[in-house]
């Protein structure tokens, strides 16, 4: 083969090798699907709790709240990753019942209609008696739909409790669990989610943290949990509440302005007794942080 051939194979592999790349790196590019944006609040706009990071078309599960799995169906439409089925792969904040109420519809319904892989949940000290209890009380369902006419696949669900610390790897993602103070809680967590192209950083439920902080060091993408100042509620003494288990609209600002993130998202809006607007939100937050701010609403993607 002449010098000219060889420099042209040469070119032509180079040529070949940067499109491969380019197709990896766009397979492997990440989005933030806001499944359930709500609270402990009945409201039928915004489900509980729920978080999809989609590298790819692999969907990782932050949080099972009210209707996580229909909300998953609904995003399903325009991004397969999210179909109940692929969700094989959860981390949990903590253990509220707003956080953790639709993850038996999580195990059993995906499984039912189609999941046959291994869900592997990732949470605090607590979660492995959470998910015996719920399999212990659906026995009688697991055996008939397994053993009756229905002939299911095993159900096969692995709870696994950790500690602070890269918690979860594989090709495509590194997870960090960093603790978070919430209230009474002894253990509550935010993620941090490395990613090809992205840092996504997850606060849970928390008041203001340094390790968040730390964590979210100009990542691209805070997902932050806010009350507003002027918020009430029937507590006894709902001040001390929402300062010991949340984040206020000004204590968010500093946490911002802080960690300068490429976008904050703001989810799980605790407004008590009022409904506040997504203006009095942002009006709140931009008083002390000038970055780009979003109010998420359930089913958007970033």
């Amino acid at each position: 083969m002449s010098n000219r051939a060889l420099r042209i194979l040469s070119a032509v592999m180079i040529w070949c090798t940067c499109l491969l790349a380019a197709a990896a790196q766009l397979s492997a590019s990440t989005q933030v699907v806001l499944l359930g944006t709500g609270t402990p609040a009945m409201d039928p706009d915004r489900s509980g709790p729920a978080t999809a990071i989609v590298v790819g078309d692999t969907a990782y599960l932050i949080d099972f709240g009210a209707g996580v799995v229909r909300r998953a169906a609904t995003a399903a439409k325009g991004i397969p990753a999210v179909r109940p089925e692929n969700l094989k792969t959860a981390f949990l904040t903590h253990l509220h019942s707003d956080h953790t109420v639709g993850y038996p519809d999580l195990i059993f319904t995906p499984w039912v209609i189609a999941r046959k892989d291994t869900l592997n949940v990732y949470g605090p000290k607590g979660l492995k008696a959470m998910t015996d209890h719920i399999l212990a009380a659906w026995q009688d369902d697991i055996d008939i739909r397994s053993k009756g006419l229905e002939q299911r696949w095993p159900l096969r669900v692995v709870a696994h409790e950790i500690k602070a610390g890269t918690i979860y790897t594989d090709a495509l993602v590194r997870v960090t669990a960093f603790l978070v103070p919430h209230g009474e809680w002894d253990e509550a967590y935010g993620y941090r989610f490395d990613t090809p192209d992205r840092v996504i950083v997850i606060s849970g439920d928390t008041r203001p943290s340094p390790e968040l902080v730390k964590a979210c060091r100009r990542c691209d993408i805070l997902i932050h949990e806010v009350y507003p100042m002027g918020s009430r509620a029937t507590m006894p003494d709902w001040p001390k509440y929402r300062a010991q288990y949340h984040t206020s609209t000004q204590e968010l600002a500093g946490i911002a302005s802080q960690s300068q993130p490429g976008l904050l998202i703001v989810y799980h809006r605790t407004g008590g007794l009022t409904n506040f607007s997504d203006e009095q939100y942002l009006k709140e937050i931009g008083q002390g942080y000038s970055g780009k701010v979003v109010i998420g609403h359930d089913l958007e993607v970033y």
